[in-house]
Order: structure tokens, then C-alpha cells, then sequence
């Protein structure tokens, strides 16, 4: 009687085992780099690179041609990656800022250790909100392994390379280097000015990637020997491009398309559309990393996350007028308000600080040597025409690029008439996507902190009381330096609303117009005043505007704010009238922000 019976239980528990087997979850390790835009290896096209590695890689698993970080810069890019929520959607866009989040934005780490994954980090965290950056791993150090997971746990596990930072080709750590590529035999790109400090620079760098590939071969080649590689998926990118100049920071290409390789192994090839070997063409971001990743365990993506799943069970099917939201916005020091879209054959970007350089967007970046001697051959007038363009004011308030004509940006076709209905059609889903995401990045930073009181900047800007539409209008309407604007530019200027006042005033500046103006001079922020002030300095009326430039640095103000007002005196060329007790004040005031103590040490210093 017993026989017939242990047949099938036998052969259900085998079935059950197979079963089980087949839907274990896969290890996910995530390799990144630093400031490496795609165009730096082999793989990817550069005949001057030596990536082996990632070519293998690449070779064994999937490049995806059109991947972007949608932010240009570090601690941006990895909060959008983090929460799987554009930057400007939760507060984040501002470098180096520690603004507080809605607590409904869980990072994706925390749904894969719920569903079991061994989660490590190592190392980099910086991720732009206030909170414990390292809380959330299991392990976040720079020793942290896989290793050290229970047994038969998967992991998720990411080994993060500074080799390639752009701080690599600051002269401190060039000693004693050499280069396979001379100098002289390096081909630069259109954008740069042959000088030989971009060469050496751009030789140097070459080496950098090459220790990178170095370093990301030995991860594999471990990953190997411990007999994971098929059992785990791998990701390669860099944080963003750069860094070279005109890079890291910047929306065109060399700043935000950036390499991102995945191999999915054979027992988990359902879990990818794409055959190995294949080049992927369709546009991916940042911000479809975490939905991507609750995919490939099988999970629905979080309510928060706004990006599109590209591999796992709940991949999503790429729209036909599919693109890729772009952004920057106050990088160190420095506030220079940027939006983009790209579908990866065009792009469009916007400038809502159009009366600004497009040079620097920090001075970090004065410690390369290439950059210097940039900025040294426009100041003593070497330059051509597109290699000074980005160092003079007023900038264009919209550039519109043909990526496959034109790869490396020189050619600003926005006011070529063939072009127009592309370019109105790309514009129009850049400000629909400001719009959906309710992009907080129409309020001015200085403001956040009066507004906000016990919410979020979020909370702000998604509230029935605040007239999103209307502000949104006004901002492209008031940077699109039109005379035509100027009576509407005025009634904002007297509004109750201090966001939609602080567009009017930045209008009727560009227009350096000061009608209406001098109200504002009192306004209660700080960021109006200055606003206000830089509106009369610029129509020739320094006796008003200076009085109240320099004394917004006597007030009770918030980092943001003083700042921002370091910013317009920079800009203004009126540094001299800083007064040197608010020099002195400032490096003895332990409570001084680190930007604002450094402004201080270089006046100190004359440099």
C-alpha cells in the first residue's frame, strides 16, 4: 500500500526542489566608477582606450548605448538612484545639501534585505538628504563584502572606484606618472582648445581608466573563483561623466551619458529581453535603476519610484516618444539652474539662470591643470569663438543638439528654422515632466528654509495653496529675455507670493530692467533682495544695489542665503566692496559653512 504512495511524494519533492532551484533569487553586484563619461572606453568606440575588462564584459553581456545619470555630479545622481525619485521631485538637486526628504521615500535598499538580500556598500554614501547614510546598508564600509552573508543568503553588493575621479588628474596625484599615450598623439574632441595642459590632462586620464579596468577585472576574476558568476547579475556605470573639461557638471553627453554594461547569466537569461552581445539602443536613466532592480526580484515598484523597470518579470516596454529628464542646479558653491531632454538621437536644454557664464559651475575644478589654462587663454584672449562662448555672459537660454551629427555639442541649432518643431516638441515634455514631478527646483534654495518650517520643500510645492502651473509659466517665461514680458514680469514683482516675486525680479534683471524694482530692495527674503539689487547694478545704478549686497553678509542668514549673495558679488565683479571685518569674522565663526569659510580664505588670500 505504501509504494504507489511514496512515488509521487518523491517525485513531488523533486519537482518542488527543481522548482525552487529555478526561482532562486540572483546575487545583484553593482561595479561603479567615478566621473568617466561612456566615450572614455574601447567598447564604446574610443580606438585610443584600454578597458579590456569592460570590453569582455560588454562583449558577454549588454552595452547600453544611450544610459544617462540625470544629474552631471555625484551626490545628485545618487540620490536618484537611491529612492528611485528624480532629484528636483524630492529636494535633492542642490550638491552637498542635506534638505530633508518626505519619510514615505524609502531607499530600494531597504525592500531587498526585506526580501532577504545581503546588502553592502562600499563605500560611497553622500547620498543628499539628511539621515544616516550608512543605516540603511547591512554592512557599508570599506570593507564591505558579500562575504561575509549568511549562507545561502543573496546579495546585493556594490564596489564603488574612485580611481577615475577627477581629482586623479589634480597635480598632487600626478607625480611620478607616465602615460602609454603621449601628450601630443591624443585626439581631442571639437569642444576643448588644444593646449598642451588638456592634452596631458586627457593623456593622463587614459591611464586612469585603464587602472580602473584593472581593478574592475580583479572583482570579476574574485567573483569567479568563489563560483558566483552564474549565479549573479552584474552591473557596471559611472556616477556621471566627466572629468575632464566640459564634463562633469555639464548636460551635453561628456557630462550625463554615461557606460552602463549588464551581463545576466544563463540560469537567469529570462530575466533580460536582450541576447548576449547585444548593443542596447533604447534610452535608460538613473532613475530606472531601482524599479529595475525591484524587477529582477520580482517585486512591483514602489508607489514613489518614477523611472521604468528595463530588465526583470516586471520590465516595462519602452514609450515610442520615450526620453530622458536631464537637471542641474547649484554644483559646490555655484547656482546655475539647467533642465534637459534627450531621446538620445536629439536634445534639448533650458537655462532658467541664462544671465550666467556656463564657466566654472565650481571652482574644485580649478585644481586640474587643463582647466586653468582654459580660463588663462580666454582671459588673455586666445580663445575662438567656441572654445570662449562657455566663459561669457548672457548664455543661451535654450541649445538644442543633433547628437548623431553633431556628438560633441559645438553646433546650437535652436534657432535653425528646420528644427523648430522639434525642438517646441521637446520643450513642451521637459516642462510636462517639470510639471508631473512637481519639480521643486522653481523655488529658489535660499527659500527653502521659510517655507518649509516642519515639512519638506516637497510638501511645499505639491500643496493646493501653491499655484505650480502659474509658477512654472513664469519661470520660462521670465528667462526667455523677452520685452514683450515686461509688464507681466512686473505684476509678479508686486504678487504676495514671494517664489512668483523672485521670477519677476530675475526676469526683469535679464532684461536689466528696474521697473517696479525698488520695493523689493526690503523684501523678506534675502534671495529677493539680492535679486532686486543685481537688477539695478546691472542698469548702471551701483549707488543702490551695493549698499544692499554687501549688507545682506551683516544679517542673521542661512547658509543658502549667504551664498547666494557671494554668488552676485562674484558675478558682478564687486568683491572689493566685501569688507575686510566680515572676512576676518567669518574664518573665526566655527559655525560658517565650508563653502562660505573657503570665499572668506580666499579673499583673505587675494587668489
Amino acid at each position: 500500500m505504501s509504494k504507489p504512495i511514496l512515488l509521487p511524494l518523491a517525485l513531488c519533492l523533486v519537482l518542488s526542489l527543481v522548482s525552487h532551484a529555478a526561482d532562486k533569487l540572483p546575487n545583484i553586484l553593482w561595479i561603479t566608477s567615478e566621473d568617466n563619461s561612456n566615450h572614455w572606453l574601447g567598447c564604446y568606440g574610443n580606438e585610443e582606450a584600454k578597458t579590456p575588462r569592460l570590453d569582455r564584459l560588454a562583449a558577454e553581456g549588454n552595452l547600453f548605448l544611450h544610459a544617462y545619470s540625470n544629474a552631471p555630479v555625484c551626490a545628485v545622481a545618487r540620490s536618484t538612484i537611491l529612492n528611485g525619485v528624480y532629484a528636483p521631485s524630492q529636494g535633492t538637486q542642490h550638491m552637498r545639501s542635506r534638505h530633508t526628504i518626505p519619510k514615505d521615500y524609502r531607499p530600494y535598499v531597504s525592500y531587498l534585505r526585506e526580501a532577504g538580500y545581503y546588502c553592502t556598500n562600499r563605500s560611497k554614501t553622500d547620498y543628499n538628504f539628511k539621515g544616516n547614510d550608512k543605516a540603511i546598508w547591512d554592512e557599508c564600509s570599506g570593507k564591505a563584502h558579500y562575504r561575509k552573508r549568511k549562507e545561502g543568503q543573496p546579495f546585493f553588493a556594490i564596489f564603488n572606484f574612485t580611481t577615475t575621479h577627477e581629482s586623479s588628474l589634480f597635480p598632487r596625484k600626478n607625480e611620478g606618472g607616465s602615460s602609454r599615450i603621449k601628450p601630443a598623439d591624443v585626439e581631442l574632441p571639437d569642444y576643448v582648445p588644444d593646449l598642451p595642459e588638456v592634452r596631458s590632462d586627457w593623456s593622463r586620464y587614459h591611464e586612469r581608466m585603464t587602472q580602473m579596468d584593472s581593478q574592475v577585472g580583479q572583482l570579476l576574476d574574485e567573483l569567479e573563483k568563489e563560483g558566483l558568476a552564474e549565479d549573479t547579475i552584474v552591473f557596471y556605470y559611472s556616477d556621471h561623466g566627466g572629468p575632464t573639461p566640459r564634463g562633469k557638471r555639464y548636460l551635453k553627453e561628456t557630462g550625463v551619458n554615461v557606460p552602463m554594461i549588464v551581463r545576466v547569466p544563463e540560469k537567469f537569461r529570462k530575466l533580460s529581453p536582450f541576447k548576449p552581445g547585444e548593443k542596447v539602443a533604447e534610452t535608460v536613466a538613473f532613475v530606472d535603476l531601482a524599479p529595475t532592480l525591484m524587477s529582477l526580484i520580482g517585486k512591483e515598484k514602489p508607489a514613489q519610484m518614477q523611472g521604468r523597470a528595463f530588465l526583470g518579470d516586471k520590465r516595462v516596454e519602452p514609450a515610442a516618444d520615450a526620453g530622458v529628464f536631464l537637471y542641474a542646479d547649484r554644483f559646490d558653491e555655484l547656482y546655475g539652474m539647467r533642465r534637459g531632454w534627450t531621446d538620445g538621437h536629439f536634445k534639448y536644454i533650458r537655462r532658467f539662470r541664462p544671465e550666467l557664464p556656463a564657466a566654472p559651475y565650481s571652482y574644485y575644478q580649478f585644481s586640474m591643470p587643463s582647466w586653468v589654462a582654459w580660463r588663462k587663454a580666454w582671459q588673455e584672449g586666445k580663445l575662438d569663438e567656441v572654445h570662449r562662448r562657455m566663459w561669457e555672459s548672457p548664455q543661451p537660454v535654450e541649445e538644442f543638439f543633433d547628437l548623431e551629427k553633431d556628438p560633441w555639442e559645438v553646433n546650437n541649432l535652436a534657432n535653425d528654422p528646420a528644427q523648430a518643431e522639434r525642438m517646441a516638441a521637446m520643450k513642451a515634455k521637459l516642462k510636462a515632466k517639470m510639471k508631473e514631478i512637481r519639480d521643486t527646483g522653481i523655488v529658489p534654495e535660499p527659500m527653502f528654509a521659510s517655507l518649509v518650517g516642519d515639512k519638506t520643500i516637497v510638501d511645499v510645492v505639491r500643496a493646493p495653496s501653491f499655484d505650480y502651473d502659474k509658477i512654472l509659466d513664469l519661470a520660462f517665461l521670465a528667462t526667455a529675455g523677452d520685452e514683450s514680458n515686461v509688464d507681466r514680469l512686473k505684476t509678479a514683482v508686486a504678487s504676495k507670493d514671494p517664489v512668483e516675486r523672485y521670477w519677476g525680479l530675475l526676469g526683469l534683471r535679464i532684461l536689466k530692467r528696474t521697473d517696479g524694482v525698488e520695493p523689493a530692495l526690503g523684501d523678506e527674503h534675502s534671495v529677493n533682495r539680492v535679486m532686486a539689487a543685481e537688477a539695478f547694478y546691472v542698469s548702471g545704478k551701483e549707488d543702490k544695489a551695493v549698499p544692499v549686497l554687501v549688507g545682506e553678509l551683516d544679517k542673521d542668514l542661512d547658509e543658502y542665503s549667504v551664498q547666494n549673495v557671494i554668488n552676485s558679488l562674484t558675478q558682478l565683479d564687486a568683491l572689493d566692496r566685501v569688507p575686510k571685518e566680515w572676512v576676518n569674522k567669518t574664518l573665526k565663526n566655527p559655525k560658517a559653512g565650508g563653502y562660505v569659510k573657503r570665499f572668506a580664505e580666499r579673499l583673505k588670500s587675494g587668489k
